[in-house]
């Protein structure tokens, strides 16, 4: 199995910037661009507020039991549906899950976490 990585950074505006001139640039003069795939937050303490202990627990349990549901998923948590509806749906629009629906009689979202790791690069 390949391993995959979330890669997760603390970037300033300026320099988050700075990297999308850079790409802007290099396309413009036809240069190839590396694919790049991640998150960046602004500060660390934005992070912090995505990340907290209750949403890493979620995204623990969707790769350990891959959950059916986000009601499957509360009931494994202990926990009441719509928080967890919430979290997942934040997360979602974090880019941290992926959602899938599926109708099978009845519609349900399926949640999908599709990497083994967290990378998280804070620059000094």
């Amino acid at each position: 199995m390949k391993v995959r990585n979330m890669k997760i950074s603390i970037k300033s505006d300026e320099e988050l910037f700075n990297e999308v001139k850079e790409v802007c640039g290099k396309l413009e003069r036809g240069e190839k661009v590396k694919k790049h795939e991640g998150i960046s937050f602004e500060s660390l303490g934005a992070m912090r507020k995505i990340l907290t202990e209750k949403r890493l627990r979620i995204l623990k349990t969707i790769k350990k039991n891959h959950p059916q549901s986000i009601y499957e998923l509360a009931k494994m948590l202990h926990r009441d549906i719509k928080n967890t509806f919430n979290d997942v749906q934040f997360l979602a629009q974090a880019g941290l899950i992926e959602l899938k629906k599926t109708k099978n009689g009845r519609e349900k979202t399926t949640p999908m976490v599709n990497y083994d790791k967290i990378l998280l690069e804070i620059p000094v």
